[in-house]
């Protein structure tokens, strides 16, 4: 008998390969570097709601945040064949679409506001805003309405960098790891960006969140 055979055998038999979804993005990844233009639209599929979400929580225009979740996508194209998968496709273009966003903030120097559609869901991550809201309902209410105007004020005093922290932690949930790769910053200069923004907010809010 071969034992190598047998062996072989029995680890093919058993042996189950886990594939990531960084794995399964690099196989779509080079079937559109091989050529596979439509592969892409798979990407676009996966990815596209997330880009428009951290677009539109970092301008508040939809119209804004659609140009700019397409223009990412059209950067992303252009440049994939580029991408050999040393991070991942998802680090990749969410930092193509937040040096966009960045750059069509600096240039047009729009004012930067933060979604307020779904404001439950949205601040229950964040310990500044949970002040805000622990009200009762009716108050909670009354009291976002009244802030949603001071806080956007407080917000676009932010800088870009500081704001875009503040976006990816506090509205997109990423880890300060997954904010480090997107902004090449090192995870120490996220956690001082993101503590010096909640410090800056708070006192900016100081007279609503006493």
């Amino acid at each position: 008998m071969d034992i190598t055979s047998t062996a072989s055998k029995t680890f093919s038999a058993t042996d189950e390969v886990v594939m990531t979804d960084r794995d399964l993005d690099w196989l779509v990844v080079q079937k559109v570097q091989a050529g596979s233009v439509g592969a892409f639209d798979a990407l676009v599929q996966k990815y596209r709601e997330k880009i428009f979400a951290v677009i539109y929580n970092m301008t508040s225009n939809r119209e804004d945040a659609s140009d700019l979740t397409q223009d990412t996508f059209i950067k992303a194209f252009q440049a994939i064949g580029r991408f050999r998968g040393k991070s991942s496709f998802f680090t990749w273009i969410y930092r193509i679409a937040i040096n966009s966003t960045m750059t069509f903030l600096k240039k047009r120097n729009r004012r930067r506001y933060i979604s307020y559609e779904k404001i439950d869901e949205e601040v229950s991550s964040s310990e500044i805003f949970e002040r805000l809201t622990s009200k009762t309902k009716t108050e909670q209410g009354a009291l976002i309405k009244e802030l949603q105007e001071k806080l956007n004020d407080s917000l676009q005093k932010l800088s870009p960098k500081h704001r875009t922290v503040v976006v990816l932690h506090e509205i997109e949930g990423l880890d300060h790891a997954e904010i480090a790769e997107i902004t090449q910053a090192s995870v120490g200069t996220v956690r001082s960006r993101l503590h010096y923004a909640k410090q800056q907010l708070q006192s900016y809010l100081k007279d609503y969140i006493s």
